[in-house]
């Protein structure tokens, strides 16, 4: 499966130990696990941060429910996004704080 992140094609596979330090995928995750992290760089505040491969995939998820429109928002969207949030908050709070808070 390929995954397109910043115009750059990405192979994606689900792992469970690549690049990772403690954290893993919750077992609702649904969305695309890359094998290599990236560089992502908040756009408000030009701030950038070294994600690993499982956080950059999760990144990717919560930036992708933000971005559903209002009009087909539901719930369990909405879960999806405050549960990436929070896993997020336990898992790098560093990153968290400069990319999403």
């Amino acid at each position: 499966m390929q995954a397109t992140r910043n115009g750059k094609k990405r192979n994606s596979q689900y792992v469970n130990n690549v690049n990772m330090k403690e954290n893993k995928l919750p077992k609702w995750f649904n969305g695309t696990v890359y094998n290599q992290g990236d560089s992502v760089t908040n756009p408000f505040s030009g701030e950038s941060y070294e994600l690993n491969n499982l956080e950059l995939s999760m990144y990717d998820f919560v930036m992708g429910c933000a971005m559903i429109p209002s009009t087909n928002l539901n719930d369990s969207v909405i879960k999806n996004w405050q549960d990436g949030l929070s896993w997020f908050r336990t898992n790098n709070p560093k990153a968290y704080m400069v990319l999403l808070d």
